[in-house]
């Protein structure tokens, strides 16, 4: 399955199976992008993402926690 900037709740899952001991609230904008372009099954354009798409990731990030 690829991902795009729209699966925001399917990204936010693959980064906490991914990064189980890592606390959302306090990631930066910056790492959280590098996180998500590095994903494996992540395949859009990386210069197509912006601060409400991170925002939104983080949040459902968050929720699963």
């Amino acid at each position: 399955m690829k991902l795009t900037w729209l699966d925001t709740y399917e990204i936010a899952l693959m980064l906490d199976e991914k990064y189980p001991d890592i606390d959302p609230r306090v990631l930066r904008f910056t790492d959280l992008h590098k996180w998500i372009t590095n994903l494996e099954d992540f395949d859009d354009d990386p210069d197509k993402s912006n601060e409400k798409i991170l925002e939104d990731i983080q949040m459902k990030w968050i929720d699963e926690k």
